[in-house]
């Protein structure tokens, strides 16, 4: 028997009603299955295209998912990263009284335009001084080094003379001593003769006067005997003095060596003058302050009339012909990471993006360059992802006017694939 359909309002209650849900549909009565499948098929009749639709979305959102995974898995990107670029510190490399200063802070500057000068007399007047004492220890050098030849012929004649003095005084000794063997013997025998003449005047068998000749003979002979005497030893203190004359003209060599370490030490002396020499000029030069690269100067803390002293920053000037990024990547990061890789930079000031090249790795994480690095080593280990600085290089000429900045934020996509 079929049930006469219920009215709208009937069914709009009946559904209204809360009603306990099965856990399939064969568990539900015939009548309320019915219901239910006119239900879900109702809506697909109204709207034929719905399937369509939904199939669309699923395939479009598989599609998104999809792309989605593969742009994030072939890129490494961070937000912590800035611009870095050398800063060069400009110092005074003498002391002086300040009477310029050319330049300010912001300015554009290229390598050895003067920036600060200083008072140059003080400087002025060191040179001067070093001239004037190179030019006295040049003179004191060549005069030493013609002592050397003159001292060298001096000497050995000398030398020369002292030892033939010394031959001429052993010859001479020689021929005293041999002078004094014949007094000695001259003297022998006119005191054999006295003794003979003295028997012979006794027996009267000679006259007196050939006696007192023979006695005259005797004394003469030894007279003369001790003059010979004397005269060895006169010789023999002449010889004497001429082997200490020699002995003296033997250190000839080491007054020469004496002369030569003068003339060393005057030509070292020369070569010290020269060198202050150099220093004073090189002072006086340093009293013109110059920029030691292009860049843009800042940090300005000196004025006209400051007494500033040797190492003191004047000025900071800023390279920006070589700058580079400086990105802190997490260590899970860096699995596919390497030197070469190309990156996209977007610079946060400006809103546009850069080519760049990854160019090194940092050899040790952020922390160990910290002044105080964690100590992990007492047992309250907690482990924390670290971040390792990577240098990327911007490509050349994307910044010809320079308007990147050290210190500026920046966010660096790696394409590690």
């Amino acid at each position: 028997m079929v049930e006469p359909l219920k009215s709208s309002t009937t069914y709009e209650e009946e559904i209204k009603q809360p009603r306990p849900v099965p856990d399939h549909d064969e568990d539900l009565p015939s009548e309320q299955r019915r219901s239910l499948r006119d239900r879900r098929t109702g809506f697909f009749r109204a709207h034929p295209h719905a399937k369509w639709i939904i199939a669309l979305v699923a395939l479009l959102l598989i599609a998104a998912g999809i792309f989605v995974w593969h742009y994030y898995s072939v890129r490494e990107s961070t937000d912590d990263a800035q611009i870095d670029g050398h800063i060069d510190p400009i110092s005074s490399r003498v002391s002086g009284t300040v009477l310029k200063v050319y330049y300010d802070d912001n300015q554009q500057v290229k390598a050895g335009d003067l920036l600060v000068e200083l008072d140059p007399k003080d400087y002025q007047v060191a040179l001067e001084r070093a001239k004037a004492d190179l030019a006295n220890a040049e003179a004191n050098a060549a005069a030493a080094k013609v002592g050397v030849p003159l001292t060298t012929t001096t000497s050995s004649s000398q030398l020369a003379a002292a030892d033939a003095g010394v031959n001429a005084a052993s010859r001479e000794v020689e021929s005293a001593r041999a002078r004094v063997q014949e007094a000695q013997a001259n003297s022998t025998k006119a005191a054999d003769d006295l003794k003979r003449m003295e028997q012979l005047v006794q027996k009267d068998e000679i006259s007196r006067q050939q006696y007192d000749a023979s006695v005259a003979a005797a004394t003469a002979s030894k007279a003369t005997l001790e003059a010979a005497r004397a005269a060895v030893a006169t010789a023999e203190g002449r010889a004497a003095q001429a082997r200490a004359q020699a002995d003296a003209a033997h250190t000839v060599p080491e007054q020469i060596k004496v002369m030569r370490a003068k003339s060393e030490a005057a030509a070292a002396e020369v070569e010290r003058d020269r060198a202050a020499l150099s220093q004073a000029e090189l002072n006086l030069q340093y009293t013109k302050v110059t920029a030691p690269v292009d860049g843009i100067l800042s940090k300005r803390s000196v004025e006209p009339g400051q007494v500033v002293q040797a190492g003191q920053p004047l000025f900071a000037v800023v390279n920006l012909d070589d700058i580079w990024v400086t990105a802190n990547f997490k260590e899970t990061q860096l699995k596919s990471m390497h030197v070469g890789q190309q990156v996209d930079i977007g610079v946060d000031a400006y809103g546009k993006d850069y080519k760049g090249t990854v160019e090194s790795i940092g050899g040790a994480t952020g922390a160990r360059f910290s002044l105080l690095p964690p100590e992990n080593a007492t047992g309250n280990y907690v482990k924390v992802v670290q971040r390792i600085p990577v240098r990327i290089r911007i490509n050349k000429g994307q910044d010809p006017n320079h308007t990147l900045r050290p210190g500026m934020s920046v966010v660096p996509t790696v394409f590690v694939k």
